[in-house]
């Protein structure tokens, strides 16, 4: 679902009931959620109307929107239907299909209905994100939760770290995770087994990821400093250090597969940012259980500033911090 994550309405992170049998994934990473879209969307409505795309009927978004949900976990509101039209008509027009009752017997039975569906997700997402995003919440990872964790360790002989960015999008947020751990741990990080995990929905963002080749505009909000230092430039683009690479494990997961979520392995953090505000009550409360179970006792779960568990869960702690908040696993 990036599921980021990333972020469109559907991947990040890596998202609790099944999807198509030939693969996974995650919305993850995504920036602004399904309300400043809708918000976008909706004052331009009117103008959009006026595209030759096909209209989708109550009954075609029934099916639909329950086909989405039943395979990744997203939740798209009757009073939202107008952007599911929005979003895939003109992928209708590129397959030559005349209705989305025509589209939804693609996504069922065609044989490129997996690679549909991954389209699908791709455009109800939104993918849009940047290396040190919400730099006052990572403030809190580096300087608090971090340097503490890192203390703990040492004090008990451990040094491990375990991290998962569950929607992890285009891979800005693992990498910019792995940066400030070696930031943090300095030329001793070299002693350390470190080990970010990071899902998503989406294949084509995984790809991205896996290549760490990004333009300057996705290092619009990194400190100059950190560019020269862990990036290697190829032209006009950036290419993220081999040594920075070599701790993240990517992988496709789809938040509303528990039996997936289940193998992921245990971490002392969960990154989840911007991928719960796709789902309704019953899967956040599903995917926040799946973390509150893959983190160790007195682990840590950030989300985005947007998202709360307040009335989700009370598993976690609420931690605040000048500038956001994170959850700690209590025992």
């Amino acid at each position: 679902m990036a599921l980021s994550t990333t972020g469109k309405f559907g991947s990040g992170a890596s998202t609790f009931a099944k999807r198509t049998s030939e693969g996974t994934g995650l919305p993850g990473g995504r920036t602004g959620g399904l309300m400043t879209d809708f918000a976008k969307e909706s004052k331009f409505s009117s103008s959009l109307s006026l595209r030759k795309t096909p209209k989708i009927s109550d009954e075609e978004f029934a099916q639909l929107s329950k086909f989405i949900y039943e395979r990744t976990g997203i939740s798209i509101p009757d009073k939202r239907k107008y952007l599911l039209e929005n979003r895939l008509g003109s992928r209708l027009k590129e397959l030559g299909l005349n209705s989305f009752k025509e589209y939804y017997d693609y996504l069922r039975m065609d044989r490129n209905k997996t690679l549909e569906m991954d389209k699908l997700c791709e455009r109800v997402t939104t993918n849009e994100t940047s290396f040190y995003r919400d730099i006052r919440q990572l403030g809190i990872f580096q300087n608090d939760i971090l340097k503490e964790f890192i203390k703990e360790q040492e004090a008990a002989g451990k040094k491990e770290l375990f991290i998962w960015s569950a929607g992890c999008s285009s891979g800005e947020e693992p990498y910019t995770l792995a940066i400030m751990i070696s930031e943090v741990l300095g030329m001793s990080v070299i002693g350390w087994n470190i080990r970010i995990s990071a899902n998503d929905l989406s294949p084509a963002m995984l790809a991205k990821a896996k290549e760490g080749l990004y333009t300057d505009y996705a290092l619009r909000t990194t400190p100059k400093g950190i560019i020269a230092k862990y990036f290697d430039q190829e032209g006009e683009n950036y290419r993220i250090k081999p040594r920075i690479k070599k701790m993240i494990t990517f992988g496709p997961i789809n938040l509303s597969d528990g039996m997936a979520l289940k193998r992921v392995p245990k971490s002392h953090i969960v990154f989840c940012r911007n991928v719960i505000i796709y789902f309704d009550d019953p899967m956040k409360q599903g995917v926040i259980q799946a973390f509150y179970d893959n983190l160790v006792p007195g682990g840590y779960l950030f989300l985005g500033h947007s998202e709360s568990i307040h009335k989700l869960s009370s598993a976690f702690k609420p931690v605040l911090k000048p500038g956001g908040m994170c959850y700690r696993k209590e025992g």
